[in-house]
């Protein structure tokens, strides 16, 4: 019995594989080999509107599917990112633990710890215009959401 599992997995492993060759120089020189030829073929056809179809649904149905492949390789990269990020807040002494999983947050909530750090980077130019170090590890100012 296929578990769902088992289907994801294919699934992922056949669009990583998938992603990390078409990134390739010679994935490129072969999509590059296929336009010439096509390019070629255009007076053997009369470049009649049969020669440019071939082209046009080729690279747009190739296209239709990187986006699925590519998108699932991103969202994988993305979540395993966002992983390590939080394993180095969370081992990090002093780090604000609130900062774990920020990603799953709703935009005001993020635009409020974005507000807070950015007030700690205006008080450390003010710092540092006068002088001072910034290498400090200052606590963020409060939360006005």
């Amino acid at each position: 019995m296929t578990t769902r599992h088992d289907r994801n997995a294919w699934y992922s492993r056949f669009a990583k594989t998938t992603a990390r060759y078409s990134g390739r120089p010679r994935t490129f020189s072969l999509a590059v080999a296929v336009i010439v030829v096509w390019l070629v073929t255009g007076p053997l056809f009369g470049f009649s509107d049969t020669w440019q179809l071939v082209i046009n649904t080729g690279t747009t149905i190739v296209t239709f599917l990187m986006v699925f492949l590519i998108q699932n390789t991103q969202n994988r990269d993305t979540e395993a990112i966002q992983v390590k990020l939080d394993e180095l807040i969370r081992a990090t002494q002093g780090a604000h633990n609130a900062l774990l999983n920020l990603e799953e947050l709703e935009e005001e909530e993020l635009d409020a710890f974005r507000a807070r750090y950015l007030a700690l980077a205006a008080a450390a130019r003010m710092r540092m215009d006068r002088g001072d170090p910034d290498t400090d590890t200052p606590e963020a100012p409060e939360n006005k959401v």
